[in-house]
């Protein structure tokens, strides 16, 4: 898997520099430089939708089926989840891993915990389906059909296909499945602590069918990512290349569907990149130009990811004992 991900990172890299190469170095940073206070906004801006996704996060993990945390500690681990999957050579889902068993040990225990974040993680992508889905009908009302805006409308199709076989595939007991699997392993291998997951799949469906907390999560993670359409107006206004916010909305759509699409380069390098360029062409925005607001939104991830993986680890530490006090006190439900 290291080799694996080693070489996908190197492809990723190798296309990037390629890029950057092909379309003017110098030029692309220039644009960059000119972002300026756009950068310091696209920063200070993403809060929004941390918050969102935070409070999605802490809606569908229940008031029901365990503690109450408060929405500040989901925060801190949706920052957590964000950084090691940004800046880490690692997929997509290694900051889900981390930030559940952080989410455990805060006393929900490890099955609620990753029962919790599957459930989030499933809503998430379907969520984002639909937003790359509306940016794309969007689309057609703003640029003429051509065979680009055919072979997005395809690759949208396919991604409903997969976000929707991943969410039935849990209800089919796809999570028993694996449940089981690593029940078997870990008494195989003599592994300790697997037992606490028994369960899983029940506890998944139960978080599904627990009032209205996946629809309000739902609508959550979906204003998460159209709120994305602001931070690319913003962007390219300071870069003097100012857009509607309905093109920012087809723009971030795009762009956030190709770095999922690319999940298995660390960073999506070179794939987000592609994303932009192709989409950005459709409005006659300069493949420069969709570089550069790339490279901005890297920076603006780097700017949240570097105290994030900070914050992790002052967490692995701090919430170690915590966990333990936690269990003799009360919890509250109403705190943020």
């Amino acid at each position: 898997m290291k080799r694996v991900t080693l070489i996908a990172g190197i492809f990723g890299l190798g296309l990037t520099l390629w890029m950057l190469a092909q379309f003017g170095v110098s030029s692309i940073f220039s644009l960059v430089m000119t972002g300026g206070w756009g950068i310091l906004a696209a920063i200070a801006f993403h809060s929004v939708q941390v918050f969102l996704s935070a409070s999605a996060w802490r809606t569908i993990a229940g008031r029901t089926f365990g503690p109450v945390l408060p929405l500040r500690a989901y925060f801190m681990l949706r920052c957590v989840r964000e950084g090691i999957n940004n800046l880490l050579p690692v997929a997509q889902v290694g900051g889900e891993v981390m930030s559940s068993r952080l989410l455990a040990r805060r006393g929900l225990g490890l099955k609620h915990a990753a029962a919790a974040t599957i459930c989030d993680l499933t809503i998430e992508l379907l969520s984002q389906v639909v937003f790359t889905l509306s940016g794309l009908v969007m689309l057609l009302f703003l640029v003429k059909r051509s065979a680009v805006t055919d072979r997005l409308l395809e690759s949208a199709l396919v991604l409903l296909a997969i976000g929707g076989g991943v969410f039935i595939s849990q209800w089919l007991g796809a999570v028993a499945f694996i449940e089981k699997l690593l029940i078997r392993i870990a008494a195989h291998l003599g592994w300790s602590g697997v037992d606490g997951i028994r369960g899983l799949n029940k506890e998944v469906l139960a978080l599904y069918k627990s009032g209205r907390n996946a629809v309000t999560g739902l609508i959550l993670q979906f204003c998460a990512w159209a709120l994305g359409a602001v931070e690319v107006w913003l962007i390219l206004h300071f870069m003097g290349h100012g857009c509607s916010l309905a093109t920012g909305f087809v723009i971030e759509g795009v762009g956030e569907a190709a770095k999922s699409a690319g999940f298995a380069v660390p960073g999506a390098l070179g794939v987000s990149e592609g994303g932009y360029i192709m989409v950005g062409s459709l409005f006659g925005m300069p493949p420069a130009v969709a570089i550069a607001l790339s490279l901005i939104k890297r920076l603006r991830e780097i700017a949240w990811g570097l105290p994030s993986l900070i914050l992790w680890q002052w967490l692995e530490h701090s919430w170690r004992p915590y966990a333990e006090r936690l269990r003799k006190m009360p919890f509250s439900r109403t705190g943020l």
